[in-house]
């Protein structure tokens, strides 16, 4: 079963959203220096437009998501262990996820959210990539 029906309950993308939102706090709680005063900043700006503004936006690209990671995560299947494939290929899945929120960011009205993500781009790959066996894991634990 592809990860976009295996997650067709309201109830499970929201607690999944929440998940994901608290491993984005945990990512850019870890930030130094001045680049992760920069992400600090922009992380900041997201989350002060209103309550629970990042794990909505998480649930509003959560069904993409699913859809552009299946084929990844259902290699990962066919070779056992879905979480560690992701795990050991987080450069292509963070390419995965970053392309669901440029094609997000084209259609987004808010331009504090649009020039803040045009912002750190380029810059927060990377911090997908560290993000991407925590969020194996979150994947793994609802399926």
């Amino acid at each position: 079963m592809v990860l976009s029906e295996k997650f067709q309950d309201p109830q499970v993308q929201a607690q999944i959203a929440q998940d994901c939102a608290q491993l984005m706090d945990q990512q850019v709680a870890r930030k130094t220096g001045l680049g992760g005063l920069a992400i600090k900043a922009a992380y900041t700006a997201l989350k002060g437009i209103g309550p629970n503004y990042v794990p909505r936006a998480i649930h509003g690209l959560l069904p993409q998501a699913l859809v552009a990671m299946d084929p990844m995560w259902q290699v990962g299947v066919q070779t056992g262990d879905p979480v560690a494939h992701l795990s050991q290929n987080p450069a292509q899945t963070a390419e995965i996820l970053l392309s669901v929120t440029d094609n997000k960011i084209k259609n987004a009205q808010n331009k504090i959210v649009i020039a803040t993500y045009k912002k750190v781009r380029n810059s927060v790959k990377g911090d997908v990539e560290q993000a991407v066996p925590g969020l194996a894991q979150i994947i793994a634990q609802y399926s």
